[in-house]
C-alpha cells in the first residue's frame, strides 16, 4: 500500500501588525527629539559634574568661539523676526519682509549689522560658508552683543541666556561677555557644560 502524500501548504506571514508598530515607534521618536541646532563654529565645552539642565523653550544661547567671536540663537521664529527689527531700528537700518522671514529661519547668527544686508542676500549654502568669519561686535566702540541682547529680552521677558564657550576660550574673552551681560543687569544665566564623570574612590 503506498504512502499517503500530505499536500505542502505555503505559509503566509501576517504583516500588517508589526508594520504598525513601525510606523508607531518612528512617529514617537520624530515628534520626541531634539534636533541639534547647526552651528557656525565647533566648540568643545568644559566639563562639569552638574547635572542641572537648561530648558528647551525660551533659551537664548550665546555661542563664544576660542578667539572670541560670539553668535546667537533664539528658540522661536517671531522673536528672530522681532529682535532683528528693532535692533535694525536701533543702527538706522529697516528690511524687507522677506529678509525678516530670511533671518528668522536662522538656527544662528553672528554678522555685523553693516553687513547684515548683504549677507541677507546670499544663497544659504553661502551663507553658511562666511558665517563663521563673522561674528557680533562686543568690543567698547561697538558693543553689537549688548544691542542684541537688550533687544531680545524685550521682544521676549521669559528668555532664559545660556553661555556655550569651548573649553580653550580666554577667561577675557569670557568676562568681556559677563560684564556686557552685567551692564544690561542681566545677571542671571547658565553656563553650558558637557557632564564629567566622578570617580566613587
Amino acid at each position: 500500500m503506498g504512502k499517503v502524500q500530505i499536500k505542502k501548504k505555503s505559509m503566509f506571514i501576517d504583516m500588517t501588525a508589526m508594520s504598525d508598530v513601525t510606523v508607531l515607534l518612528l512617529t514617537f521618536f520624530m515628534l520626541t527629539g531634539n534636533f541639534i541646532k547647526k552651528e557656525p563654529v565647533q566648540v568643545v565645552t568644559p566639563g562639569s559634574v552638574s547635572e542641572i539642565k537648561i530648558p528647551e523653550t525660551n533659551i537664548l544661547q550665546i555661542l563664544v568661539e576660542p578667539s572670541g567671536k560670539i553668535f546667537m540663537s533664539l528658540d522661536k521664529q517671531q522673536d528672530m523676526a522681532a529682535t532683528l527689527e528693532a535692533v535694525g531700528k536701533e543702527y538706522g537700518l529697516s528690511f524687507t519682509p522677506e529678509e525678516v522671514k530670511k533671518f528668522s529661519v536662522f538656527q544662528t547668527f553672528g554678522v555685523p549689522m553693516k553687513n547684515m544686508k548683504q549677507f541677507l542676500a546670499l544663497p544659504g549654502e553661502e551663507q553658511d560658508k562666511i558665517l563663521k568669519d563673522y561674528g557680533i561686535p562686543c568690543d567698547s566702540v561697538d558693543n553689537q552683543f549688548k544691542a542684541w541682547i537688550r533687544n531680545a529680552r524685550a521682544t521676549n521677558r521669559d528668555l532664559r541666556i545660556a553661555i556655550k564657550a569651548d573649553q580653550s576660550t580666554p577667561y577675557s574673552v569670557i568676562k568681556n561677555v559677563m560684564s556686557s551681560l552685567q551692564d544690561l543687569k542681566e545677571n542671571r544665566y547658565n553656563l553650558i557644560t558637557s557632564l564629567k564623570q566622578v570617580s566613587d574612590e
